[in-house]
């Protein structure tokens, strides 16, 4: 394949450069150029494009009408849809269900994690979002919580290779299982939780390495019992957070900006993303979206709507963020936690996963592995 060359502000691991940057066969080989600053990339008289690492999303339910729990060519269509709003790889996300229904999923998801369809964004494998959660705070999942075992977890990844699993710490046996999953080679996020701050403290001890969904369906923090939240604001490294504005509060998204160093964002994306308001699948339950939400009949938040594209606007252009800064957050920090250390920057050897933008962070153009995504018609 002839080498393709982007002229514009790069964004390396070492900062924005006005340059280009050149990929072939899939991979960056050169990225080269002069330091540029935030004011030239977002001010200057070059109205040159900007250059980001492509978005990865560790929370995707659905997209394009469909629902990852459906199985059969769900994956698909729903990594398609992600990929045109600048997700170059993803973790496909299952809900709370009876044991047979997860498997449906994952065997839907199998040839996708092994082969990327085209124009679609890589699917490196499977969020497993219950079904070892707390039943007193489902938030948005149905009643299917159920205790784990490590033995259920591998039987599970023999289907689909599951790369992360949500799991409450509190209940029995969930502690000790904290560890056990890591050393087995799985990623722990805290999530679905009543447990207390102690609780938090003592799973990241074992190696629990983030929290799903920041804020949303934990126990909240008080200034004498600080809970999850409390765990997650003094100790944690990685966290991920919806930044719909809908799910958390401006201001509580500047308090874990500052609290957790590599906060990263997720959609925790439904069906109803990409899509016009109406009703849609998510896991058994019937979703409406409308007024920018999704939301159970009884008005509970229920997934969302948001892509990739705009948490990186929302960062920027509502929360003050600088590019950079909102970059590693839709992007890096989630590679790291996933231990992917050729994805989620621009540099000569990782992959051609990479987003082009105007100046109002409008994209341009995305690549997937070098494959160049037709954005028509991105919903």
């Amino acid at each position: 394949m002839t080498a393709q060359h982007i002229d514009g502000f790069v964004l390396t691991p070492g900062g924005f450069i006005r340059g280009v940057l050149e990929h072939q066969d899939g991979r960056i080989t050169r990225v080269d150029g002069h330091a540029a600053t935030e004011y030239e990339v977002c001010h200057g008289a070059q109205d040159l494009p900007i250059v980001l690492p492509g978005f990865i999303d560790t929370h995707v339910h659905g997209g394009a009408g469909r629902d990852t729990m459906e199985g059969d060519d769900a994956a698909p269509r729903i990594a398609r849809l992600h990929a045109r709003h600048g997700t170059t790889s993803l973790l496909a996300t299952t809900m709370t269900a009876p044991l047979d229904e997860i498997r449906h999923a994952l065997r839907g998801l199998t040839d996708t994690c092994r082969t990327r369809p085209a124009g679609a964004a890589r699917v490196l494998g499977v969020h497993l979002e219950g079904p070892y959660i707390n039943p007193g705070k489902l938030g948005a999942q149905p009643d299917f919580a159920r205790a784990a075992t490590l033995d259920e977890i591998r039987d599970l990844h023999a289907i689909a290779p599951l790369h992360l699993i949500t799991l409450a710490p509190e209940l029995p046996g969930n502690l000790e299982l904290v560890g056990q999953l890591r050393e087995a080679g799985f990623q722990v996020q805290i999530g679905h939780t009543l447990g207390t701050y102690e609780d938090g403290v003592a799973a990241l001890a074992r190696g629990a390495g983030g929290f799903t969904h920041l804020f949303n369906a934990m126990t909240g923090l008080h200034h004498r019992e600080p809970g999850m939240v409390g765990a997650a604001l003094a100790h944690a490294r990685y966290a991920e957070i919806i930044p719909d504005l809908l799910h958390v509060h401006a201001g509580a998204i500047r308090v874990a900006l500052r609290s957790i160093p590599c906060l990263f964002c997720v959609t925790d994306s439904t069906a109803a993303a990409g899509m016009p308001d109406g009703e849609y699948s998510l896991g058994r339950h019937r979703v409406t979206k409308c007024l920018g939400g999704v939301r159970l009949p009884d008005g509970t938040l229920a997934g969302s709507t948001l892509t990739m594209d705009q948490a990186l606007r929302n960062l920027v252009l509502k929360l003050g963020l600088e590019i950079e800064d909102a970059s590693r957050r839709v992007s890096t920090h989630a590679a790291d936690f996933l231990g992917l250390d050729d994805r989620g920057r621009l540099a000569p050897g990782a992959w051609a996963d990479l987003v082009v933008l105007d100046r109002g962070l409008q994209l341009q153009r995305v690549v997937v592995e070098g494959e160049a995504i037709d954005l028509a018609n991105a919903g």
